[in-house]
């Protein structure tokens, strides 16, 4: 059951995103000749209209094939007037970002459900204090609610943490015990941990866990889009810095993941319930929106690169240096979906 809601997951956020490239071309009276989920041989297809629907047997990905525009032959252009390559380049950029564009705006929606289904959020109370630590070294216990950190109000977990680490030196805490508020003067204790990324990172910690309480936060509607624009954006600037770190070397290539990982950790969100399901759903939309725009040919970026220099000079690519790039292009995304598939069967038998 887990694998099917991951290739529903999955062909929802690829229709979304070639939904944005169909919508953008038609907008500016461009023909799509098809739309199609999936590669491979069509399952399933219909005519609507002047456009094959497709669903076909490999569900790694998508396209909408426009009249005039075939990333398999750059060579075969048209200039009839709903053709895309007759539309002038900004036209293209256009329908190029509209794909991206379109999975961002999932994720948003996605984390404004969240918002109004309600966020779980741990409260700022004390569960374990651990041995020889400033927590213990200042009189916490268990059950202590953390109130303020240095003035400045805490209302969940999360928000210890960051205080904490956000000024120097040592820290004033405002502790409920017991319907009475004691203030806890302690020196955190600088420690050496790994950020997300695995980089060796400093931080400053209290030795204190939380008890496990929680509530659940319901944002109404002008706080709901504010938790999702700011959801968007922080998991499209993960992303960002992801990659950079991926291309830098800063994180080996054997933790890209391909396929399989995707299905099986979307798997694993479904059963977790909704929430874990869309959280999950908004980071990979996000991410597929991203990965997009990385200026790599084949991919919507290489094609906005390529409309870019026709703005800037005027004039279009050869269409030996089109067909020339574009099968670099294709080798290096063929390359990186190997990788991540080699990883993904590495981790299945155990070797990372």
């Amino acid at each position: 059951m887990g694998i099917i809601v991951a290739l529903l997951v999955l062909s929802v956020l690829i229709f979304f995103h070639e939904l944005g490239h169909f919508a953008a071309a038609r907008f500016f009276g461009v023909q799509v000749d098809v739309f199609s989920i999936g590669f491979g041989k069509k399952l399933y297809s219909k005519m609507i209209g002047k456009t094959e629907w497709s669903l076909s047997a490999i569900p790694l990905g998508g396209y909408v094939k426009m009249k005039g525009q075939d990333d398999s032959d750059p060579t075969a252009i048209s200039y009839d007037d709903d053709s895309y390559n007759v539309k002038k380049p900004w036209q293209r950029i256009i329908i190029l970002l509209a794909g991206p564009f379109a999975n961002f705006l999932l994720a948003f929606l996605l984390y404004f459900a969240i918002a109004n289904i309600g966020v779980p959020k741990l409260l700022p109370y004390v569960g374990e204090v651990g041995k020889d630590t400033p927590a213990f070294r200042a009189g916490l216990t268990k059950e202590d609610k953390i109130v303020q950190v240095n003035g400045n109000n805490i209302l969940y977990w999360e928000n210890i943490g960051k205080n904490i680490n956000g000024d120097k030196g040592d820290i004033t805490l405002i502790v409920e015990r017991e319907q009475q508020l004691i203030t806890v003067q302690l020196t955190p204790k600088i420690i050496e941990d790994k950020n997300v990324f695995g980089e060796k990172i400093t931080r400053r910690i209290i030795g204190i866990s939380p008890l496990g309480k929680q509530t659940t936060v319901y944002f109404g509607f002008i706080d709901g889009l504010d938790y999702a624009w700011n959801e968007t954006k922080k998991a499209s600037l993960l992303i960002v810095e992801s990659v950079q770190k991926l291309i830098t070397g800063v994180v080996g290539t054997d933790k890209l993941g391909g396929i399989i990982t995707i299905v099986d950790v979307t798997a694993e969100a479904s059963s977790a319930g909704i929430l874990a399901l869309f959280f999950f759903t908004a980071l990979i939309s996000v991410n597929l929106g991203v990965l997009n725009l990385l200026p790599i040919p084949a991919l919507d970026g290489g094609h906005i690169m390529f409309n870019l220099y026709e703005m800037l000079t005027g004039k279009t690519a050869s269409e030996q240096v089109m067909t020339y790039i574009t099968l670099v292009g294709w080798a290096i995304l063929i390359s990186l979906m190997m990788l991540g598939l080699y990883n993904d069967i590495n981790r299945l038998w155990g070797g990372n």
